[in-house]
């Protein structure tokens, strides 16, 4: 069968558009001009919305069992231990992973790339797009290897190509933003040290994260190369930020496994489509690292197109639907290149703000509130990226009470099951909370869609979740349709105009 999808670049996002693709049955190919999986973990954090996606396809319980859950980050100033942050289970009740993953990037990478062998898929290495024609309902992409050159033919080109993107720039879209002044290093090491948990390194000389790796029992140190050494303009080496790491961090490094350097940008693309052509990832936006969220929104990205490029495929829903996809992750990234730029700056400034902001808040203030049960919630659906909806999308309908079509699936817990069981499936099914009508229940049975019935409880409730609520959930968990008034025009209308 011929490739229907190319997917450009083989990240973390285009190895989560390979993913949601393969489950589908769509043939695509990923390529990469690397020679192999990446060794540098810039990306070290997994949130609970990016674990709910990847659990969907039984890959979760794997990075958990590779990763470390972030239960307490210690804050340290000037060398010195100030306080802790108790994270635990910070979203008990809000998702099945009410916790922060600590996970390197390349770890994450290896896990999904087994994923995919095991389903005989592998990665195109050492191949490059260096350009490609749209013509009709085709686009032909120019791709050269090691072997030489070849033309291939494509319905849709997915680039997942990174800050540099060669599909971005075919596609003439600027990339408005900036680059930060700072440069930034990951290292790998082994040596002597009492790092448990994650650790927060905050100084005048700099700032550093310090995580310990499972696999391999390694400690991954990412920080901020000293400014006299950048003002040098040479590559900096591990020997450079030695005393740093040293005295400020607390690490003497025995073996340096690597060590690299690398500046961080915020920028956002004017669009993420044209034609057939899509960006996804950092191709399409790069953020400061706060907060972790840079991964996990390019995932958030490519399970959220890939499905939709799965259904118009199949010929099971119209192509019309892929206008969505810029239309729901657009302004989210612009959000976060705004805040988390923000907060990157207040952290590594170096001025009376920025003092308040590592001696005050962020050793005394924020383990304080972390500890309010209202402040938990509120911070993990923030951090975790369970509060991104997409109530302006095209493919968004309906409100009942405080939940809006666009909205994340509020997770309930049944026993020792929950409301999530059915994302499994990855194709669109009817939830009821309670009770509905006769002529309800006939358009559900027509409509040939999966149904669940659950229970309205306390605990649904507590969700948010009315009684006798009816809902039409998407692959990815959001909510496309839902109402507590038996209006079933509103369910028909919706699958009369996008559904085949």
């Amino acid at each position: 069968m011929e490739d229907k999808v190319l997917i450009v670049g083989a990240g973390p996002t285009g190895l989560a558009m390979a993913v949601g693709l393969e489950r589908q049955g769509i043939p695509f190919k990923i390529i990469d001009k690397a020679e192999g999986p990446g060794e540098e973990s810039r990306a070290m954090v997994v949130h609970a919305r990016t674990l709910e996606l990847y659990d969907q396809y039984g890959l979760a319980e794997n990075m958990i069992e590779r990763g470390i859950i972030a239960d307490n980050v210690a804050i340290f100033n000037d060398g010195r231990r100030r306080g802790g942050i108790d994270f635990g289970e910070i979203g008990v009740g809000l998702s099945r992973f009410p916790f922060v993953l600590s996970l390197p990037q390349d770890e994450h990478e290896r896990i999904v790339i087994e994923y995919l062998n095991g389903k005989n898929i592998g990665v195109a290495w050492n191949t490059e797009l260096t350009g490609y024609e749209e013509s009709g309902d085709k686009v032909t992409a120019a791709i050269k290897n090691n072997e030489g050159a070849e033309s291939l033919d494509f319905d849709y080109i997915c680039g997942c190509d990174g800050p540099g993107s060669i599909v971005r720039k075919q596609m003439g879209y600027d990339f408005p933003g900036g680059t930060y002044e700072e440069v930034f290093f990951v290292a790998d090491v082994m040596g002597e040290s009492d790092v448990e948990g994650v650790q927060v390194h905050m100084s005048r000389e700099g700032f550093a994260l310090v995580l310990p790796v499972r696999m391999s029992g390694s400690l991954r140190i990412i920080g901020l190369v000293p400014e006299q050494v950048v003002e040098k303009k040479e590559e900096a080496r591990y020997k450079d930020v030695e005393d740093y790491v040293k005295n400020q961090v607390g690490v003497t490094a025995e073996t340096v496994n690597w060590f690299s350097t690398y500046k961080v940008h915020h920028r956002v693309s004017e669009h993420f489509r044209k034609g057939k052509v899509f960006l996804a990832g950092d191709a399409g936006h790069i953020h400061s690292p706060a907060g972790g969220q840079g991964m996990n929104t390019g995932i958030g990205d490519a399970m959220n197109l890939s499905w939709k490029l799965g259904k118009v495929i199949d010929g099971k829903m119209d192509e019309k639907i892929l206008e969505s996809y810029e239309e729901e992750r657009i302004p989210f990234a612009r959000l976060l290149v705004s805040t988390t730029d923000q907060v990157f700056k207040s952290i590594i400034s170096d001025g009376p703000f920025s003092e308040i902001i590592r001696n005050v808040f962020m050793s005394n203030v924020a383990p304080n509130l972390v500890r309010i049960k209202a402040m938990r919630r509120m911070m993990f659906r923030l951090v975790s990226q369970i509060h991104i909806d997409y109530d302006n999308s095209m493919l968004s309908r309906g409100k009942a009470g405080k939940i809006k079509g666009g909205d994340r699936l509020p997770w309930v817990k049944y026993g020792k099951k929950d409301n999530y069981d059915p994302l499994n499936s990855l194709d669109f099914h009817y939830h009821l909370y309670g009770q509905t009508s006769s002529e309800m229940r006939r358009h559900i049975k027509n409509s040939g869609l999966e149904f669940c019935e659950y229970n309205w409880t306390a605990e649904a409730d507590k969700a948010g979740v009315k009684k006798n609520t009816v809902m039409l959930i998407r692959p990815d968990g959001h909510i496309a349709v839902i109402d507590d008034s038996n209006n079933v025009e509103r369910f028909f209308e919706y699958e009369k105009t996008y559904m085949k």
